[in-house]
């Protein structure tokens, strides 16, 4: 089952707090949820963001997906560069360079194929132009 890291709405009417949790993404928006790791709450100017950077860290190192929201809210807390940092890192750890196999490759036979020399064709021979125009240029 994939989990996600979203936003869970709580508050009165109107008055919208919200909660970072981690659920599985068939569970309904605001009912079921694996564990809390945060809170957003938009109407305080600025918006207050209270995330677990650790707890968020473990999860996504898990394999949890955010939604487009909760990772900008990763991003304005810096929480996503350190995953980001750290997944580049093991992904450089985890996958060495393949080996490549040095073999030398016979090189090809040049071509030698002549190309028979162009004759020119003689001036009584040539078209006549058809206007004054083209009479002109031949003449240059």
């Amino acid at each position: 089952m994939a989990v996600k890291i979203r936003l869970m709405r709580v508050g009165k009417k109107k008055q919208p707090n919200y909660r970072v949790v981690v659920a599985y993404g068939s569970s309904p928006r605001d009912v079921r949820f694996i564990e809390i790791i945060g809170k957003y709450a938009t109407r305080h100017e600025p918006s207050f963001i209270d995330i677990d950077g650790e707890k968020a860290l473990a999860w996504l190192a898990q394999g949890a997906q955010p939604t487009e929201q909760v990772q900008k809210l990763l991003t304005a807390t810096g929480v996503w560069e350190e995953f980001a940092k750290t997944k580049s890192d093991a992904g450089k750890l985890r996958l060495p360079k393949p080996k490549v196999a040095k073999t030398k490759v016979a090189a090809a036979a040049p071509v030698t194929e002549e190309i028979p020399p162009v004759t020119p064709i003689p001036a009584a021979e040539a078209p006549a132009p058809e206007s004054a125009d083209d009479a002109v240029e031949a003449a240059e």
